[in-house]
């Protein structure tokens, strides 16, 4: 017996025969072949690189093993005239969409239906500034957009997308986040008229079901932005830190190849070392401006670890610090800090903001729940050094190489090790200078438009792409009783 194998490049072959064509055949323990010059070979362009075996004699092994050991799956076609190839294929394997050129994924505008809870237009959140954006240039990229969101705060316009308020509830054991399913008749008869080509829904909260319900309703392909474990229910599933990316596959919550990253991005005009004011400084700092001032600037809720910045500053008497914000945690915070060297501005926005990031000398961040931690991207683009917590999202923002360079992180808890951190960008103007300017140019890396741009051109088409070829799948067993009836052709749903 003599084997010879070949390695085809499938992104340059043309599509497969059927294998309802008359000329296919398939004989498990007898297949007689002859090989021939000029070859012909066939296969699935989307497919990845097959191996061919072609024997001449009337005898093979009905499997193979994979260098790996792994049990193979044995496919095949009769190619030309009288060569039959068998596909080689890990059963284990997990198949990605193909990539698309550019004039693929920009050919025709797009209809996106958006399901974000809380409301990304009034309630303060993480998210709150990446779903504007994401809006934003949406519009400009000439999609049409709908929003669905809890009904308070909900804007008249915003960048020409269609809004939608749904009827809201206050969670009980948390009043300030409004929650609502989503699944009023108002609700699914104006997203059913939009006729959406994808559904975009965000969690962490209940309105992710009503989503999932409307796109099955629908038959609309699903994405969602993980913050709670619900994506095993969706098409693809964004997340915006690869250390969240990591968590998912090791629990097996979804399938690897369905999890994607949603790039990190910053308004780094918005957030700019110009902003620097001495006006702010003093606001900051009770009127001391020459003391170091460490800034924290995000909601004070309790899952944000913000009691350790207590015993931080009970470490360092000679700082000042500056809580910009404000949450369910504040009135607690400032018992905590009553008579210590705080300041609490609640909420600020517009160039206050700016400038009160500009204004501080270090922004600390402890949290360890941080799937991403946009805060501490916009401290960076301001030119401030941060100390953040070596946990979750931060470790992307501020990684392992990038220690000492652009940032430093502190063992999560650790007080000792975030005082360390801490002290010498205090008390070092140089050494605080040149770590700004390094975090500042690495932010400047990083854009909404781009960001934007990749979940819309390649994010939604791998959404699409599984969709289909769940479709595909769950008919697959309707098309083989149909072709056996009626010996019609396969249709393929790709």
């Amino acid at each position: 017996m003599s084997i010879h194998s070949l390695f085809i490049n499938p992104s340059l072959s043309p599509p497969p025969f059927s294998a309802s064509s008359s000329s296919y055949s398939y004989t498990p323990t007898s297949i007689s072949i002859s090989l021939k010059h000029n070859l012909s070979c066939f296969c699935n362009p989307r497919a990845q690189p097959i191996g061919l075996v072609c024997t001449k004699t009337h005898s093979f092994l009905q499997s193979e093993r994979h260098k790996s050991g792994r049990l193979l799956n044995l496919r095949s076609f009769k190619v030309a005239s009288n060569m039959t190839i068998r596909e080689l294929r890990d059963e284990e394997e997990e198949e990605n969409p193909p990539a698309l050129l550019e004039s693929e994924i920009c050919s025709r505008p797009r209809r996106i239906a958006l399901f974000v809870e809380p409301s990304p237009f009034s309630y303060v959140s993480g998210y709150k500034n990446r779903f504007q954006n994401f809006i934003r240039y949406l519009r400009e990229m000439g999609d049409e957009v709908m929003v669905v969101t809890t009904h308070e705060g909900v804007p008249q316009e915003f960048y020409g997308a269609k809004l939608i308020g749904s009827r809201s509830f206050p969670f009980p054991w948390y009043q300030k986040v409004p929650l609502s399913l989503a699944l009023s008749p108002r609700i699914i008869s104006a997203v059913a008229e939009f006729k959406p080509d994808i559904i975009h829904a965000s969690s962490p909260g209940i309105m992710v079901f009503g989503a999932l319900i409307i796109a099955k309703l629908l038959c609309v392909p699903l994405v969602m932005s993980y913050h709670t474990h619900v994506p095993v229910a969706a098409d693809l599933t964004l997340v915006p830190s690869a250390a969240l990316a990591k968590e998912l596959e090791a629990a097996r919550v979804t399938a690897g190849n369905k999890i994607r990253l949603w790039n990190k991005g910053v308004d780094s005009e918005s957030f700019h070392p110009q902003f620097r004011s001495h006006e702010m400084r003093l606001r900051l700092s009770d009127g001391e401006p020459e003391r170091p001032l460490i800034v924290h600037v995000g909601r004070l809720g309790v899952e944000k670890s913000l009691d350790l910045l207590k015993r931080v500053m009970d470490m360092l008497p000679e700082a000042r610090i500056a809580f910009i914000g404000d949450g369910p945690y504040r009135e607690e915070l400032e018992k905590m800090f009553s008579g210590m060297p705080a300041v609490f501005t609640g909420m600020l926005g517009g160039e206050e903001l700016s400038q009160a990031y500009a204004s501080g000398d270090v922004f600390v961040m402890p949290s360890e729940s941080e799937t991403l931690g946009l805060v501490v991207l916009e401290a960076m683009s301001s030119g401030l050094p941060v100390v953040a917590s070596r946990a979750g999202g931060l470790i992307d923002i501020i990684p392992e190489d990038q220690e000492g360079k652009t940032g430093f992180c502190f063992n999560p808890g650790d007080v000792d090790d975030c005082v360390s951190k801490l002290k010498p960008l205090l008390h070092n103007r140089e050494l605080r200078e040149t770590i700004g300017k390094a975090a500042r140019e690495e932010t400047e890396k990083y854009g909404w438009r781009a960001a934007t741009k990749k979940i819309r051109n390649e994010q939604y088409n791998a959404a699409i792409w599984f969709w289909r070829k769940k479709r595909a799948q769950f008919l697959r067993p309707f098309q083989w009783l149909f072709r056996l009836i009626f010996q019609a052709p396969e249709v393929n749903y790709r």
